[in-house]
């Protein structure tokens, strides 16, 4: 049985008024959760997502705005021009398979949505930043990003990447009053890990909860999956003023995983 959860207190509800923010795949998993806790402080959100109408609901639930758009499409992303106070980027999908049997193709197509895509939106929201003199990009990185795991390479090497790119825009960015940080969580319970979890059970010939057990969990010194919400409460100071110290780091929400 998982321990009991403790939740922590959400910022107060006017810490994000007057701020906009964009969250890619923000339509469910760790990206609604971030919307509806931005939308709770005060911010504008628009919710950005492959799923048009899934985004548009949201968007209505927390009387924000939708984007539907395809960030795997990068070369359309090239000329975009970005107002936003606060970028989330945090669109992701994950592969599981050997090396020698990964798809090329699909670990190009994770490296355009995970990397790419993050550097360019980044890049078109940094001018208005640099203008107002205020910025948050947020990028939703993953322990991954620090450790690596069997069958995982594209997407260990897109966290790695983005790990990078973070501090760069980080550096680059602190003069203009930009901050730039990842979120480092362990196995979140969100879609795309239940579909990890029936991958990894094929993969290695054991049962679902086998793979929770002795494969998600075997690391982290805390035996649950992380909430959603845990996530977005870091986001959402993250995003505040009172964070302004805080930049091109990696904030691990990962049990202990990392602590090795």
């Amino acid at each position: 049985m998982e321990p009991q959860t403790t939740r922590s207190a959400p910022i107060s509800a006017g810490a994000l008024s007057g701020r906009r923010a964009l969250i890619t795949g923000g339509a469910s998993g760790i990206g609604a959760g971030c919307a509806r806790a931005f939308a709770a402080a005060g911010a504008t959100v628009t919710i950005c997502d492959l799923n048009g109408e899934a985004a548009q609901d949201l968007a209505a639930e927390i009387g924000g705005e939708s984007w539907s758009t395809d960030l795997a499409d990068t070369e359309a992303l090239e000329d975009l021009s970005l107002d936003t106070d606060i970028l989330i980027n945090n669109a992701g999908i994950q592969h599981v398979a050997p090396i020698q049997e990964f798809d090329p193709e699909k670990w190009r197509f994770i490296h355009r949505l995970m990397v790419e895509s993050p550097f360019l939106l980044i890049r078109a929201a940094l001018p208005g930043m640099y203008e107002r003199g205020f910025g948050r990009i947020i990028n939703l990185s993953s322990a991954h990003g620090m450790r690596a795991s069997p069958y995982k390479s594209a997407y260990v090497a897109a966290k790695h990447a983005l790990e990078g790119l973070s501090k760069v825009t980080a550096l680059e960015g602190a003069e203009h009053g930009v901050t730039s940080n990842c979120i480092n969580p362990a196995y979140v319970r969100t879609p795309l890990v239940e579909k990890q979890i029936a991958d990894q059970a094929r993969i290695h010939s054991i049962s679902e909860d086998e793979v929770v057990e002795k494969i998600m969990l075997s690391e982290s010194a805390v035996k649950r999956l992380v909430e959603v919400d845990e996530v977005a409460s870091l986001a959402a100071w993250l995003a505040s003023d009172a964070s302004g110290m805080v930049t091109g780091t990696s904030y691990t929400i990962d049990g202990g995983w990392t602590a090795a």
